[in-house]
């Protein structure tokens, strides 16, 4: 299982709205085929693992992160390809919370004399599948705020200068993020301060939708966030109000530009996740800037955080921190995390946490 979990994160960010799934074949102790789901509506991980395996696959096993579906969507349902291929024993980690599914892959492939055997791992494979479980239970996509800042929670000098904060290992793994991830979401603040192009850098790797939370379409040209060039593509949230000669020229040059309602004089941070489910995006790398990251955790958006730490101290009474906005008047409304898990990079330290639902 461990083996399929390893194979799953290679779909990871290609694979959405479906959720990137590997498998295993076993037959004798010795593996015979494996597979990963690597873009929708190409043939699933079992799929895959089991024509690996070919004729080796009668009287073996397979091993499953997720619970095998047995609906028909763009491809057939991949319980008939385990019946068709003479599997005996099926072992998957999480069950599929998929209405369509529901329990119904493994309690099919038990009624016809298979050995079913769930929960294996399940912890792990419910961590690998988050994304998909947020978005097909709710349909809007799995939010993780990232952050980078010094041991005093400064995210930049008093001056604006924050460059660089974290180290190159640091910085090489939120490319990694970038490149698993469905989209990257900034706001506009960040973008007339830092003009960034939200990309992945790594070898290999994808860029994310980019997306630009900016009320009233202030945004300037030229911004290298609409850099035609760059793959992943560009959506920019706006309010009703917005400029239509403004999103014209938007849309002229490349960018989806998207009218929603506001909430507090501001774009509706909800009604953007609802939107994103609508087109498929399972997942949301939130990188700022303060404002946009209060925003969100105040109205119970984040999923997860993920915090840079650098051992630096710069001060500053004025000097940007990592949560801005107007921040809670009571410590009883503070947003609790739970489970934190501290990890290096080089010189920095890395949390990762849960967000406790409020």
């Amino acid at each position: 299982m461990r083996r399929a979990l390893r194979l799953a994160r290679k779909g990871l960010g290609r694979s959405s709205p479906n959720p990137a799934v590997g498998a295993v074949v076993v037959n004798r102790g010795k593996v015979v085929g494996q597979g990963f789901h690597a873009l929708a509506g190409t043939p699933h991980a079992e799929v895959l693992a089991l024509r690996q395996a070919g004729e080796e696959a009668k009287g073996g096993e397979i091993f499953v992160t997720l619970e095998p579906c047995h609906h028909q969507g763009r491809t057939p349902p991949c319980t008939r390809a385990i019946l068709e291929a003479g599997i005996k024993r099926v072992v998957f980690g999480a069950s599929d919370p998929n209405p369509r599914v529901a329990g119904g892959g493994g309690a099919f492939l038990a009624s016809k004399g298979l050995e079913v055997l769930s929960g294996v791992l399940v912890d792990d494979c419910l961590q690998e599948h988050r994304f998909f479980f947020k978005h097909i239970t709710t349909g809007r996509p799995y939010v993780l705020l990232k952050t980078a800042a010094t041991l005093d929670g400064k995210t930049a000098a008093a001056s604006g200068d924050s460059r660089w904060i974290t180290g190159e290992q640091s910085r090489r793994y939120v490319h990694r993020l970038r490149n698993l991830l469905d989209c990257i979401c900034v706001g506009s603040g960040t973008l007339r301060a830092d003009d960034p192009s939200l990309t992945c850098r790594l070898k290999g790797g994808r860029n994310p939708l980019r997306v630009v939370v900016d009320t009233g379409l202030s945004i300037e040209l030229p911004a290298k966030v609409l850099d035609a060039s760059e793959k992943g593509g560009c959506l920019i949230a706006c309010g009703p109000e917005a400029s239509q000669a403004k999103i014209d020229s938007l849309t002229q040059i490349g960018a989806k530009v998207v009218r929603l309602p506001l909430l507090n004089g501001r774009v509706d941070l909800g009604a953007l996740l609802d939107h994103l489910g609508k087109l498929g995006v399972t997942s949301m790398l939130l990188e700022g800037g303060a404002t946009l990251a209060f925003s969100f955790v105040s109205q119970g958006l984040v999923d997860e955080v993920n915090y840079f730490f650098a051992p630096k101290l710069i001060g500053g009474q004025t000097a940007p921190s990592m949560l801005g906005g107007e921040g809670f008047t009571r410590m009883a409304r503070a947003v609790q995390l739970e489970k934190p898990v501290i990890r290096r990079f080089g010189p920095d330290i890395m949390l990762s946490s849960r967000v406790l639902p409020s």
